[in-house]
């Protein structure tokens, strides 16, 4: 306690370090604010209907990440997925079309580019999403015996808002990054979920407590324990390592080197992806509704994508889930992980692995330990991820259930520590102690590519 009040303390003297905190505080107070603006003409009354087919299913994630603009048909409904699906669009091109490729390896004046390729392509999604959003939302207020405001002006004009609401938050994002601290887009998918989580673990309290039979509170309580523990282990995931020994020679006065040097080591993470794969995962997932979401207030249906999406915690949703994560942890770490690079580097800094020869050898080497250290990595990933299916079982109600692994748990971990290393980065940097008595904090591979 005494450790960390004093850091605190260190904290509140660093005068750049306090500015980028109060300006995160106030950027995130304008995305929650925001997230409770309705669209222009249409009655909060009569949301009862949307709200009930965003307690369950894919539409339920997709309410969380909002941080209930969805439910809320807010200005801020489409949130900041549609950023992340043409991202993972563009960032797919750039390793399977040339002249993306050499874009990016144009370094700065390369990636504003390609950014900027990827905001006219969120645009062009926005305008697909803004048009389904307002269709699926007049279904839901018949139901609710209201409609929406009639004429095609209000569609528009909606759409509109829509689109520059999302892009917005898309705004607010960069700005964090560029002026508050941590990644900015990680921190407002962070923000959406954890707005969401005070209602989760209020409803699971309540059910615990009026389950009949007696020990709800007891379970209650080993739930809590139980998401610790999860936690536990995904920071494990995220922060896991394998050192690889590296020897540096030393030179000589005759200008001649000598093996006997400086020894180190070369930090491979199990998982050098990061969240990245669960976001990239989940926003594979969110296409359909993100195309038609009216789809999802079809009763009844035989329609075999339908009921995979209602249902997140049945087989085939779970089963495509982590194969996506699988996949896209291989795909991640093949685009920030380059063994000939490396080794270029330690043999241009006359380095060396003891056993293996420099160049080639050495490049193979690496990629080899990466290939067997990646496998368990993503399956140990997706198992976090599908987590909450498997808990759901147990009778955890299915907002709750969420915070058990899955996305949820793992953007948080990856997203806090990603933003602990960064305030601990300021620390240091002003000869003040970090955050940690024993090293430092590892953060994880997060949003920066967007």
């Amino acid at each position: 306690m005494k450790k960390l009040i004093e850091t605190i303390k260190n904290i509140y003297r660093i005068e750049d370090l306090r500015t980028r905190i109060v300006i995160t505080f106030l950027f995130v107070l304008i995305y929650r604010f925001g997230s409770f603006v309705v669209l222009p003409g249409i009655d909060p009354n009569a949301l009862t209907e949307l709200s009930k087919q965003t307690s369950t299913g894919l539409m339920a994630l997709l309410d969380m990440f909002s941080g209930g603009a969805f439910s809320n048909a807010s200005i801020f409904a489409l949130g900041i997925m549609p950023y992340i699906s043409a991202s993972i669009v563009m960032q797919l091109l750039t390793i399977a079309v040339p002249s993306f490729q050499k874009k990016q390896n144009e370094g700065e004046s390369g990636r504003k580019k390609i950014q900027q390729y990827t905001r006219y392509l969120t645009v062009g999604i926005l305008l697909l999403q803004g048009p389904s959003y307002l269709v699926n939302l007049s279904i839901q207020m018949q139901q609710a015996g209201a409609a929406l405001p009639p004429g095609v002006w209000f569609k528009i004009y909606s759409t509109i808002i829509l689109c520059a609401g999302s892009m917005f938050v898309m705004w607010l994002g960069e700005r964090i990054t560029d002026k508050g601290v941590g990644n900015g887009i990680s921190f407002i998918i962070l923000v959406g979920i954890i707005a969401r989580f005070p209602s989760a673990i209020s409803q699971e309290f309540v059910s615990c407590y009026s389950s009949q039979g007696g020990g709800g509170l007891v379970k209650f309580l080993l739930e809590i324990i139980a998401l610790f523990v999860v936690a536990a282990a995904a920071i494990l995931l995220v922060q896991g390592i394998r050192k690889v020994p590296v020897q540096y020679a030393k030179r000589m006065e005759n200008g001649k080197t000598s093996p006997v040097g400086v020894r180190n080591y070369i930090p491979l993470k199990v998982n050098a992806a990061g969240v990245m794969p669960i976001i990239f995962g989940q926003a594979i997932m969110f296409i359909p509704l993100a195309v038609m979401p009216w789809v999802m207030s079809q009763e009844n249906s035989t329609n075999f994508l339908l009921n995979m999406l209602r249902n997140t915690n049945g087989f085939w949703y779970n089963f495509i889930f982590a194969v996506l994560i699988i996949l896209f942890t291989y795909l991640y770490t093949a685009i920030t992980i380059n063994p000939t690079r490396m080794a270029d580097d330690m043999k241009r800094n006359n380095g060396f692995i003891p056993g293996v020869k420099p160049g080639t050898p050495t490049a193979e080497y690496i990629d080899s330990i990466m290939s067997k250290i990646t496998l368990p990595g993503s399956i140990f990933l997706a198992l976090i991820a599908i987590l909450p299916a498997f808990i759901s079982k147990a009778g955890v109600t299915d907002q709750f259930s969420h915070f058990f692994g899955g996305t949820s748990l793992l953007i948080i971990v990856g997203v806090v520590l990603d933003t602990l290393q960064q305030v601990e980065s300021h620390l240091l940097m002003h000869h003040y102690d970090g955050l940690m008595e024993s090293g430092h904090i590892q953060g994880r591979s997060g949003l920066s590519a967007y």
